[in-house]
């Protein structure tokens, strides 16, 4: 299968890795990447091997460390640069009221990518993607500053990310692809909007309307 590394931002400076790059440092960086994403296809991370990473991709042994320090550095830029390519198209709708829209464009990145978000989710790299994703959320919380609510606004991101990212695994493990409107609506309901609003419990009379709502 083709994979498709168009949102893996080269632009995007990695001094403590590569300082100044050039055209030759670019296509070895992204050789190594699609190695690793073909790697984590057939075993969990913890069985991928420099050795093998750096033959895959025809590189000698020692020319990988030019790039990266370690076969993590490389798996954590890789996570970082797809974590920032979904919430460069997701962040821009949730700052406005129409979060369903904000999770559709979640997941038709993720289809878009399919290959290596399966590759990240499901081969043994999900603990790297979980902790970029608090990362990266984490200072977007900080650059808003403070949500006025019931809930602790670190354990609010906290669950926000362990929750939208366990629905995605689930939903690259499933043979048939499920439809994203729908997938669009699960994310919405169960993280996107609980996690916005400040009211922690639904009244009564919210709940019984919701569920008539699910009836028809």
């Amino acid at each position: 299968m083709v994979k498709d590394f168009s949102l893996v931002r080269d632009d995007i400076p990695r001094d403590e890795v590569l300082g100044q790059g050039d055209a030759r440092t670019l296509r070895t960086r992204g050789a190594l990447r699609e190695t690793l994403v073909s790697l984590l296809e057939q075993k969990p991370f913890e069985q991928v091997t420099i050795r093998e990473i750096a033959a895959q991709a025809k590189i000698g042994y020692a020319t990988f460390f030019r790039h990266y320090p370690s076969k993590d550095a490389l798996l954590n830029d890789l996570a970082a640069d797809q974590i920032s390519g979904l919430m460069a198209v997701s962040l821009p709708m949730l700052m406005s009221a129409d979060t369903r829209s904000t999770s559709r464009a979640l997941f038709a990145y993720i289809l878009e990518h399919r290959t290596i978000w399966s590759a990240l989710l499901t081969g043994g790299a999900a603990g790297t993607v979980k902790a970029e994703f608090l990362r990266q959320m984490r200072q977007l919380a900080a650059e808003q500053g403070q949500f006025e609510s019931w809930l602790p606004g670190d354990l609010r991101v906290t669950f926000a990310v362990a929750s939208a990212l366990e629905i995605l695994a689930w939903w690259l493990e499933q043979e048939q692809v499920v439809d994203i409107d729908l997938m669009a609506e699960i994310l919405d309901r169960l993280v996107v909007t609980p996690s916005l609003t400040d009211t922690p419990l639904l009244t009564e009379v919210e709940a019984k309307k919701m569920r008539n709502q699910n009836k028809s």
